[in-house]
Order: structure tokens, then C-alpha cells, then sequence
């Protein structure tokens, strides 16, 4: 829970959660998607004394939490853990930093294609569709825009037939064609 004492950092077993920060006016900045194998709460670990951010479930979870003292301790007996999470925080500062990037350099058509992309490759496709299934509303505030930019730039993707849509449920028939709208910003991250 944003604002909470900061006790220890949480695995995601199953599932998948957005993890966000509350913004301007109550206004709701999702920072990322979580998935299966991946650590929620590992921003507020270290010298923060209250999470940063936020998390909730978007289906059906299943948590592991590790205290923060039964962590820090492993990290100083272990030093190939202490090794890998400094790698993993190294890549998180990165992906956080192209992040900002895309909300100040690309248009908002761009920031929403990018959101499209981001949760094909953390996500993928099945059917035709993305697994993952956000509303309007939430690729606005993955997007960093309003729900109605959201709508109007998905209905010109869907008039270009860049992606297909049923409801809250979005295809990308072509991932080639849509990466070429924000190849100049050499933009992908893995997940």
C-alpha cells in the first residue's frame, strides 16, 4: 500500500497487479504491470521508510512476502544474491528512466502505441488478443494521458486497422506495422 511502513518486499506466485503512485489531484500513475515471477515492493526497500507506490491485484493472486530483515540479512551472507539484485535495480533504473523519456519525447498516439507494445511483450497474445485486459482508463494512466485521448487514438488505430478491438479486449495483428509508428524513438524494452 502506497504511504505504508516499509516491512519487506512481495514475490507474485500467480497473477498479475499494477503496480502504481498516486499523483495530482488523487490522479493515478501506473508505474508498471507485474506478472508471475516478478517482485512487487522492491522500491520501497533500502533506505525508504514508506512504499513509494502502490499494488493491486488484477485477477486472482498468490504472494510470497519476504521480511525485510530476513532480507537483508540473506544479502549480506549471500553475495551472488546481493550481485543479481543490484543487477535487477540496475535494469529497473534504466526502464524507469525510458520511461520518463517516452512521456516527454513522444506524442500522445506514440505513448499509447508504446502502452500497446509494452503489454504484448510483457504479456503477449492469445486468440488474436492481448492476455492482459486493462481498460480505457488504465492504458490512460499507464499512458500518462486521459481516457478519452485513450479512445480517440485507439479508434484511429482500429480505422488504420493497426489493431483490432471487442469491447475492452485488443488485438495487434501486425506488431511489425505498429512498432514502425515509434521506430524513431528506438523504444523497446524487453518486458
Amino acid at each position: 500500500m502506497e504511504g505504508a511502513p516499509v516491512n519487506g518486499l512481495y514475490f507474485l506466485l500467480k497473477g498479475t497487479a499494477k503496480v502504481f503512485r498516486t499523483g495530482i489531484n488523487g490522479r493515478e500513475q501506473i508505474v508498471r504491470f507485474a506478472k508471475e515471477g516478478e517482485i512487487i515492493g522492491h522500491r520501497g526497500f533500502g533506505t525508504e521508510e514508506y512504499y513509494p507506490i502502490g499494488a493491486i491485484a488484477l485477477e486472482e493472486s498468490a504472494l510470497c512476502y519476504i521480511s525485510k530483515e530476513l532480507l537483508q540479512e540473506t544479502l549480506r551472507k549471500e553475495p551472488q544474491l546481493a550481485y543479481d539484485f543490484m543487477l535487477f535495480y540496475a535494469n529497473e533504473l534504466n526502464r524507469s528512466e525510458a520511461k520518463v523519456k517516452s512521456l516527454s519525447q513522444m506524442t500522445v498516439r506514440e505513448r499509447v502505441i508504446d502502452s500497446l507494445l509494452y503489454i504484448n511483450r510483457k504479456f503477449g497474445q492469445q486468440g488474436g488478443y492481448l492476455q492482459l485486459s486493462l481498460s480505457r482508463k488504465e492504458y490512460a494512466d499507464y499512458a500518462g494521458t486521459t481516457e478519452e485521448q485513450v479512445i480517440r487514438t485507439l479508434s484511429a488505430l482500429k480505422k488504420e486497422k493497426l489493431i483490432v478491438a471487442k469491447a475492452k479486449r485488443i488485438g495487434i495483428p501486425n506488431i511489425d506495422a505498429l512498432k514502425q509508428e515509434i521506430s524513431e524513438h528506438n523504444f523497446y524494452l524487453d518486458s
